[in-house]
């Protein structure tokens, strides 16, 4: 495994030798504007190994991406490379169905410590909830980024993170439309402590992931990816480029529904993935 093979695979030749503030951020951009965040392992076939070196030939030599295990797994191990002071930590997602967080620890981040501040390093969330630089760990600060604003709220060592939701407009609609009917505009994303964990603690996840019928992962193929203007997301076979900010407090939304061909086309141009098997979205 090789630093500079992973800076080639996210296209970074900028300076690295300091582990500062600076540089994480614009590693980070890169990372994610690069690896995305998919599931297609589970359609396709394949089994999801959660070990770095399968990770890293996965993600970095054959340029896929992977879900939040893989890709802030590899992310962490760059970041103690390059001398960061990093340590995992574990989630709780939201799941706006149940209006409740998991009740088990489904997700990972990362806490990167930097000159005595911390911050949440989270490249593996995807989607429109996806931060565009790590964000510092403070509690009840609004933190504004291209997608939207983040804030982080502590409560008795439990803390709270959560996005406020812009509206939506589609270039096929004459009227703005919100992805949920309910006026409420903060959406719900996890909730985490900061009892830092090992990767080898997750792997009972992992393969709960890959065989339980309930979970989102296994209902739908999903590969999303940030672009320099907003995100694209294939579920199934919906493809939807969202551009952010369109208009003020207003992301603009065109959404695709694609054949069979049509999926492997996107997911070649889009997000420069070509599968050795075959999806089944």
């Amino acid at each position: 495994m090789n630093i500079q093979e992973y800076f080639a695979r996210i296209s970074y030749n900028e300076s690295h030798k300091d582990a500062d503030l600076q540089n994480l951020i614009a590693i980070f951009q890169h990372h994610i504007q690069a690896i995305p965040f998919e599931n297609l392992s589970m359609h396709c076939g394949e089994t999801i190994e959660l070990d770095l070196q399968s990770t890293y030939n996965k993600i970095v030599r054959k340029k896929r991406g992977g879900w939040c295990l893989e890709t802030n797994h590899l992310l962490f191990w760059a970041l103690q490379e390059l001398g960061y002071d990093v340590c995992i930590l574990g989630a709780n997602s939201y799941e706006p169905a149940e209006d409740a967080y998991t009740e088990e620890i489904n997700h990972i981040l990362l806490k990167v410590v930097i000159k005595g501040n911390s911050y949440i390093a989270d490249a593996g969330f995807g989607g429109a909830y996806q931060m565009w630089q790590p964000l510092m760990l403070i509690s009840g600060k609004d933190q504004s980024q291209m997608p939207g604003i983040f804030r982080f709220t502590e409560d008795n060592g439990t803390w709270y993170f959560e996005k406020v939701k812009r509206k939506h407009y589609s270039s096929e609609q004459s009227v703005p439309f919100t992805d949920t009917p309910e006026l409420e505009n903060i959406r719900k994303i996890y909730t985490f402590t900061l009892e830092p964990r090992h990767i080898n603690e997750f792997q009972e996840l992992n393969t709960y992931l890959q065989v339980s019928p309930d979970n989102i992962l296994q209902k739908k193929s999903i590969c999303t990816l940030q672009t320099t203007e907003g995100v694209y997301a294939l579920v199934g076979w919906t493809f939807s480029d969202i551009k952010y900010n369109y208009m003020e407090d207003m992301d603009l939304v065109k959404i695709t529904t694609l054949t069979d061909e049509e999926v492997e086309k996107i997911l070649k141009d889009k997000f420069n993935i070509v599968l050795e098997n075959k999806l089944v979205p």
